[in-house]
């Protein structure tokens, strides 16, 4: 089928586009800019230029595809504290495709993260069946499952705070960052709240499936490792960069790992239990821990 990727320049989407040329997909992926475009074109997608504010540039490469993957996030802005203005711009983005595909029957996969579940208050551990009423990037997720209702085959990827590969880590390239910058790895409390894991390219088959044959309404789950407690990521990153690891204080947190310190602070492990049973997924890719001890570029620095 003809799939519209927006996110296509992104780390998901180095995965997901390769893993959907090989089966035989035909992709066109947005950027909105050169360089972005440059990286969709080496991917072997075709380029479709522009940007998640536009509606009618959303709504018409929607129209015009058999299926849509919704990768794309406004990072930058959720970087710069602004997470409600990149929440929002997503649901635009969600509700610009949704009406483009109603009454088709056409899939869309959106995209979600088991951590904005959790910052919305959910507490224990997140299955596919738990639902909230709203929040930051819930609003965005219910409304795509509400297409189901309305002639789409809907479903939502959530995605755990580490999805790593190639050597990039999620969030966890935030604490490697801070720990790079502050000369010491650090996690909140006693490191006991956990985060969950994923491989980049596990984490394509779970989108290429879900755009196949996800029935309409679905959540999915693409956690591989339901989740490992932040001090001992934050301990093998020590470890690897030759630096100290210790506990950081309420108090200090906004300073040390600015707009991660919620993330950081937050237990957040997340079961896959019906992505596995429903989708016949099975993640074979290296864990996290495993995959930042093999980093070869993540070494102490020289001097």
């Amino acid at each position: 089928m003809k799939v519209f990727v927006t996110g296509a320049s992104g780390h998901i989407a180095s995965a997901v586009i390769p893993e959907l040329i090989t089966a035989g997909h035909a992709v066109t992926g947005l950027a909105r800019s050169d360089a972005a475009a440059a990286r969709v074109e080496a991917l072997g997608a075709e380029v479709r230029r522009g940007d998640l504010g536009d509606r009618d540039a959303l709504t018409a490469a929607a129209d015009e595809a058999d299926g849509v993957i919704h990768l794309a996030f406004d990072h930058a802005a959720q970087g710069a504290g602004n997470l409600a203005g990149a929440a929002a711009t997503d649901l635009l983005a969600v509700q610009s495709i949704g009406a483009a595909l109603a009454g088709t029957g056409k899939p869309f996969v959106s995209t979600n993260a088991t951590g904005g579940i959790c910052l919305a208050g959910f507490t224990g551990l997140l299955t596919e069946d738990d639902v909230l009423p709203g929040g930051p990037r819930v609003d965005a997720e219910n409304v795509t499952i509400s297409l189901a209702s309305q002639g789409v085959r809907s479903s939502v990827v959530r995605l755990p705070p580490a999805v790593h590969g190639d050597g990039r880590y999620g969030f966890v390239s935030g604490l490697i960052d801070t720990a790079r910058a502050t000369g010491r790895a650090g996690y909140c409390g006693d490191g006991g709240n956990r985060w969950g894991s994923a491989d980049t390219h596990d984490v394509a088959v779970v989108y290429r499936i879900a755009l196949e044959s996800a029935p309409a309404g679905a959540r999915l789950h693409a956690v591989a490792e339901e989740g490992i407690p932040l001090r001992r990521i934050a301990e093998t990153i020590a470890r690897r960069l030759g630096v100290p690891v210790s506990p950081t204080s309420a108090e200090e947190a906004e300073k040390r790992f600015g707009y991660l310190t919620p993330f950081v602070a937050m237990d957040n492990p997340a079961s896959s239990r019906v992505t596995r049973t429903s989708l016949g997924w099975a993640p074979s890719g290296t864990g996290l821990i495993e995959s930042l001890e093999q980093d070869p570029a993540l070494v102490a620095s020289a001097g």
